[in-house]
């Protein structure tokens, strides 16, 4: 399929749609949403084995290693994707950051106000820039920072003997673990609040009905 607009006559009544979330994207989206979530489940079974009983300590920790390998080769899938796509221009940064945060505050002031006033939303979506400055910041961050220092961070914890001189060049295992959870933390507080913005479109389902169909209908 491809990444074109598909126009559909107003004079029937029909809605345009855009076509932002290729087969690639949204297998990757939810393989990872579900790696996420049994990473963040197995994580506190194996933090708080007092508090929780979904499962075993032993349980926990293979699984959540498992499932960590599982999430860093989709990472991978991802990055290598956008890479060698055209969609690449998603990612890209904004080398005007008068004109980026001007309208970073503008995307700011419609989450917060506008939206549940029936403004118009400032960005428009389109398949090679559909995120406006706000989820674009946050995703920058996210898939080029956290996510790999999450990855590094659980690699060395999961044989220390092995990354000994890594973790020793940082500052201790201590220092690797205290990381490690602060990662934890910050995906939750952005899972919540992805969950959240999800029901910010058009209709409170819109948006999570285009991460199957990978149309966006006209907000």
């Amino acid at each position: 399929m491809t990444t074109t607009t598909m126009n559909y006559s107003h004079q029937h009544g029909k809605p345009e749609k855009v076509y932002l979330h290729p087969v690639p994207v949204r297998l990757w989206h939810w393989l990872n949403a579900l790696g996420f979530t049994l990473l963040i489940l197995t994580g506190l079974q194996i933090r708080y084995v007092d508090l929780f009983s979904l499962m075993s300590f032993e349980t926990a920790v293979k699984l959540h290693n498992w499932v960590g390998f599982g999430v860093i080769a989709n990472w991978f899938l991802w990055f290598i994707y956008y890479l060698f796509s055209e969609r690449v221009t998603n990612y890209h940064p904004d080398l005007d950051p008068v004109s980026f945060f001007q309208r970073y505050f503008r995307q700011a002031g419609y989450y917060s106000w506008g939206y549940f006033q029936g403004d118009q939303r400032p960005h428009k979506v389109q398949p090679n820039d559909k995120f406006n400055p706000m989820q674009k910041l946050t995703y920058q961050f996210v898939m080029f920072i956290s996510a790999p220092v999450t990855f590094l961070t659980g690699l060395m914890m999961w044989d220390v003997r092995r990354f000994q001189g890594l973790i020793e060049m940082v500052g201790g295992l201590r220092v690797v673990n205290t990381v490690h959870v602060l990662m934890f933390i910050l995906f939750v507080g952005f899972i919540i609040t992805h969950i959240y913005m999800g029901f910010l479109g058009k209709k409170p389902s819109s948006h999570y009905k285009e991460m199957v169909t990978g149309y966006e209908e006209e907000h």
